[in-house]
């Protein structure tokens, strides 16, 4: 199962700690609430300091997409999201705070429980991949257009902002290959696959 999701299908929801909102993507299960997701993916405008929400047991990537960037510190996590589309890991778990280095911020948010689910996050930029076989991809055309192939259809054309789903279910994970529509194109490409139980 595939579907092209446009900025109409997304929802804005707050920030779990309340502090701002963020517009969700995509998350599985579909209807899960903070306390249930397997993962989640959410692009998040950070216009103040403050702090980061905790998530104990969830690992979390972010990309920054606008802006200069942010620092975030807690514990023992001293963390500097400042290089355009360059991925940043860290656990949820610890209290973070974030300060912004030179004004709001957008990024590109992953969470994903890690006793369900596991998650890599690709950037697409010059030259086109093809996705690792997984239960769940997505692309998200962070600036610019792309193009994605999957076998037997027509070349999907993402536009920017607009995000590729794919469930492969209990069948095979059909190729998915992901080309820059142009040399400033920048796409974000998020490979998942449940592990234990889950479903």
């Amino acid at each position: 199962m595939h579907r092209v999701l446009t900025t109409a299908d997304y929802r804005q929801t707050p920030w779990k700690n309340g502090g701002g909102r963020t517009t969700l993507l995509a998350l599985h299960p579909p209807a899960a609430d903070f306390a249930r997701f397997a993962w989640r993916a959410s692009v998040a405008d950070v216009a103040t300091d403050g702090p980061f929400s905790e998530f104990a047991g969830v690992d979390r990537t972010l990309v920054l997409l606008r802006g200069a960037g942010m620092r975030l510190t807690g514990g023992a996590v001293a963390l500097d999201v400042r290089a355009p589309y360059e991925p940043v890991a860290f656990a949820g778990d610890v209290a973070c705070s974030c300060v912004l280095l030179d004004g709001p911020v957008q990024d590109f948010n992953l969470m994903v429980r890690r006793s369900e689910a596991r998650a890599d996050v690709d950037v697409v930029r010059d030259q086109g991949i093809v996705a690792r076989p997984a239960r769940f991809r997505l692309c998200y055309a962070a600036s610019g257009a792309c193009e994605c192939l999957l076998p037997g259809l027509r070349p999907l054309r993402l536009n920017e902002h607009e995000t590729l789903f794919v469930d492969a279910g209990d069948g095979a994970a059909p190729t998915l290959h992901v080309n820059p529509s142009s040399a400033a194109a920048v796409a974000l490409v998020v490979v998942i696959d449940l592990i234990g139980g889950s479903t």
